[in-house]
């Protein structure tokens, strides 16, 4: 039998890349071989999910990912990051990693900016969530044992109380009714601490919530025994 391809997942520590590394995995056509994150140096967080490295270590070891760590400073320019993730892809390319798999939904501007940056140095994107339904999709998520909380959320569309909620059936009920059920517009970004992708359940407390820049940050704490 022929090897299959080689991938990379794109892992925000949230539950769309979460569950597009359980759908990929259930489908079996790729040898997903590690998570390619983004960390802002400043504040050693997840960029944009402002998830503790602590708690990204611990999901990608429950994932059983090799975590592949992109670095980058707050702020930082289109041309640093793009050259950040530029040197990434080519040591993934070195090792023989023909495509990256995401967990966008709809956004079709962002679809095609990723095929067209991959495409440029032979990387296949590669997309198992595309256009399903996010209202089915996030009942789809919750039912089949996702477990997150919601890290992040943009105060223009959502109030700072939805930060460091659990993402769960009470969660989908009480969004505003313009407010994508999978956040796919940005209203929030979440971390997963179980699920189907997950070998075993990451212990996390709800910390403070910070503003900033326009958005609500609750910090996820490691929960210690």
């Amino acid at each position: 039998m022929a090897a299959l391809p080689k991938a990379l997942i794109a892992w925000s520590s949230g539950k769309d890349s979460a569950w597009a590394l359980h759908e990929a995995r259930r489908a079996g056509n790729y040898d997903i071989v590690g998570a390619l994150t983004t960390v802002t140096d400043t504040f050693n967080r997840v960029s944009m999910h402002g998830v503790r490295e602590e708690l990204l270590r611990a999901q990608l070891d429950a994932a059983g990912l090799q975590g592949i760590t992109v670095r980058i400073p707050y702020p930082c320019t289109n041309d640093t990051y793009e050259a950040k993730m530029a040197a990434a892809m080519q040591d993934a390319i070195a090792a023989g990693v023909t495509h990256v798999i995401f967990g966008d939904l709809f956004l079709a501007d962002l679809r095609a900016w990723r095929e067209a940056k991959l495409a440029a140095i032979g990387v296949t994107a590669v997309f198992p969530l595309w256009l399903r339904s996010t209202a089915a999709l996030a009942r789809e998520m919750i039912d089949g044992g996702v477990e997150a909380h919601l890290t992040v959320v943009d105060l223009k569309k959502l109030s700072a109380s939805f930060a460091g909620r659990r993402f769960d059936g009470g969660l989908l009920d009480a969004l505003p009714a313009a407010t994508d059920p999978c956040g796919e517009n940005g209203e929030f970004h979440s971390f997963v601490s179980a699920g189907p992708m997950l070998k075993g359940k990451i212990g996390v407390t709800v910390g403070a919530t910070v503003e900033r820049d326009g958005f609500a940050f609750a910090d996820l704490l490691p929960a210690r025994a």
